[in-house]
């Protein structure tokens, strides 16, 4: 069966606009063109497009869904498994909300007592998920299961406050980065906050801490791109300017 952008459009529940412009960029081209000039989709084009709807639902950004999805080893099965194993995480994650959200309701009706560690809970969860999901297998890699348990072991037992401290530590870092890359030195006062904030925020989920470990971590932001991603976000070249703040604040 075949489909004018129109009627792909209403079946997928997406703008024409969205298709053309996924045709723009390469990612989702018609199966041929009419000789009126209509774009004209079939069964692989549909089958395509909700690949790229499975993405998007799991927020992968359009720059990466091109890069995996026009990779000559891309395969769609394996490709759906994969979605099908992240949306149960997330469905399980939802439940997980959902429940906190009724426990809260019972608390503050006076129905049950709430710890202040069940109102967090969700959230910590969600934060080892995520980590695990990104960086998993080469943290493991880098560092043993023993050690990497522990981590999230500590991450799960922190109190409320260390919670918001953490996050608190976290947003500072981005906040603070490239405010220490315009000084283009890795030395400076600037800098070195932000490699000692660094610090503080790795020791709130690390069992235990070692300069040996935080200047392992540090290069493997630089190694793998998609660390490189997260700090280049604020500006590019932060990753390494702060991989090597670390290194002079390590010394």
């Amino acid at each position: 069966m075949e489909y004018t952008i129109s009627k792909l459009a209403n079946l997928a529940n997406v703008s024409a606009r969205t298709l053309r412009y996924y045709d723009e960029i390469n990612l989702l081209k018609p199966a041929r063109i009419s000789s009126s000039g209509y774009r004209i989709y079939g069964q692989k084009e549909l089958d395509r497009l909700q690949q790229i709807l499975f993405f998007r639902e799991l927020d992968v950004d359009l720059e990466t869904i091109l890069s995996i999805m026009n990779d000559s080893n891309f395969n769609s099965t394996d490709a759906l498994q994969q979605h099908y194993q992240k949306l149960v995480q997330k469905r399980a994650h939802l439940d997980q909300l959902i429940a906190t959200v009724e426990k809260t309701i019972a608390h503050e009706k006076g129905e049950i007592t709430m710890s202040n560690q069940e109102k967090f809970d969700a959230f910590k969860n969600k934060l080892i998920k995520e980590n695990e999901e990104k960086y998993g297998d080469e943290i493991r890699k880098k560092y043993d299961k023993e050690t990497v348990e522990a981590s999230n072991a500590k991450l799960r037992g922190m109190s409320q406050e260390d919670y918001e401290a953490l996050e608190k530590l976290g947003n500072e870092i981005l906040e603070l980065l490239p405010k220490a890359f315009a000084t283009g030195d890795p030395a400076s006062d600037l800098a070195q906050e932000v490699a000692k904030k660094h610090k503080e925020w790795l020791m709130y989920s690390w069992p235990t801490y070692s300069k040996e470990a935080h200047a392992g971590l540090a290069e493997m932001y630089v190694a793998d791109e998609r660390f490189t991603a997260y700090y280049d976000k604020t500006v590019e070249g932060a990753t390494e300017f702060l991989r090597d703040a670390i290194l002079i604040y390590l010394k």
